[in-house]
């Protein structure tokens, strides 16, 4: 990691970046431009909160990435998510309920997080947590879904409450993205930005970066597809094997410098979308910025994780605050210990390291045993 990094300012900046781009990215929209123009406000208020709380030696990230729901009705080839069994297809048992996800918008409200990713599995089949969300205008809720959910009941809430913002999976055009996801997929997505477009609101793509699509998914053609539809945030994402049989997918060297060249052109010549691309933009921040360094993850059951690749946790928060969470000892663990400080070429460095991960989890447990 280089020397005096500052990972609080370094966060800060690109939270304001962020804010900034969809600020000028809905200028042409009324309504959702006075929401991000007032959300911009309430970010730099958070802002001011997680730096007086880093004065005195407490670091809480702007992000949080909350997996609301391990059920999912899609089964995509080399999905990280059912190959770590973090994924199923009948609802779980004992998942966190819309009660307990709404006291934990309100504590990361009260830290100063800006922004919460909904995840899952497949979060919109979880209606009643997303209504929740709704009610936080001051944190920002990307809602990451596959798409075959939305319906008349969800573009209308996501009218009301503009802080709920679709990002649906693609991975190119229809051809690529019913190989990976299933048959008809594509044309379900189609259909929904055609519909969230017509009703003036915003929404992004994300994409996962494979060997088979690095081109496709970053050529103008595809781009212009999606900005002509109303997208206005791209987010890449490296596809991380977790088996064998999936590493074939895995981008290499060649395809993280096209991704690489590709995006920094994009964000010079097609500024009408927001790009972000992941881990690649982690290179600027002096490493992983998992574990609470910039954000962290609970999943569907309430377990704190360094992030969803990395599924390893010592602390619910059914049992225990938010800021304790981040407290705990694997996470100070890992942020302290020089795990996330690697400059990785790619992928996920957490999971490269696993085994690591894992000894230091048995450790942190035992001595947890010792000292009981």
């Amino acid at each position: 990691m280089e020397q005096g990094f500052d990972i609080q300012s370094y966060m800060a900046r690109g939270v304001e970046r962020v804010v900034g781009d969809i600020v000028k990215a809905t200028l042409r929209n009324p309504r959702e431009s006075a929401y991000m123009a007032k959300f911009a406000l309430a970010s730099r208020a958070a802002t001011r909160r997680r730096r007086k709380a880093e004065e005195v030696g407490e670091h809480i990230p702007p992000f949080l990435i909350a997996s609301i729901t391990s059920q999912c009705n899609l089964h995509c080839a080399g999905c990280y998510s059912r190959c770590n069994h973090a994924t199923v297809d009948a609802e779980p048992v004992r998942q966190l309920s819309a009660e307990e996800w709404l006291r934990i918008f309100a504590e990361a409200d009260d830290l100063g997080v800006s922004f919460i990713l909904l995840a899952g599995g497949e979060p919109m089949i979880r209606r009643d947590i997303i209504d929740a969300a709704g009610k936080r205008p001051n944190i920002l809720f990307p809602v990451f879904t596959n798409g075959t959910f939305m319906d008349d009941w969800y573009f209308r809430l996501f009218d009301r409450c503009r802080n709920l913002v679709p990002i649906m999976s693609i991975e190119g055009e229809r051809g690529t993205t019913d190989a990976r996801r299933g048959e008809g997929v594509y044309d379900t997505l189609i259909g929904n930005m055609d519909e969230l477009s017509q009703r003036g609101l915003i929404f992004g793509a994300s994409v996962t970066v494979t060997t088979k699509n690095t081109g496709e998914v970053t050529s103008d053609a595809f781009l212009k597809k999606l900005s002509d539809r109303g997208c206005k945030a791209v987010i890449f994402v490296e596809f991380v094997p977790v088996t064998d049989d999936s590493r074939e997918f895995a981008p290499g060297e060649k395809e993280r410098e096209i991704l690489s060249a590709q995006i920094a052109r994009l964000r010079r010549e097609r500024p009408e979308m927001v790009y972000i691309a992941f881990p690649g933009d982690e290179k600027s921040s002096g490493g992983c910025v998992a574990a609470g360094r910039g954000f962290f993850h609970i999943n569907a059951h309430g377990g704190a994780e360094p992030c969803p690749f990395s599924p390893y946790s010592d602390i619910n928060v059914r049992d225990t605050s938010l800021r304790e969470a981040l407290r705990s000892p694997l996470f100070r663990a890992l942020r302290s210990g020089g795990f996330l400080d690697d400059d990785h070429a790619g992928g996920c460095v957490l999971y490269k390291k696993r085994v690591l991960v894992e000894a230091l989890l048995n450790k942190e447990t035992t001595n947890d045993g010792k000292e009981g």
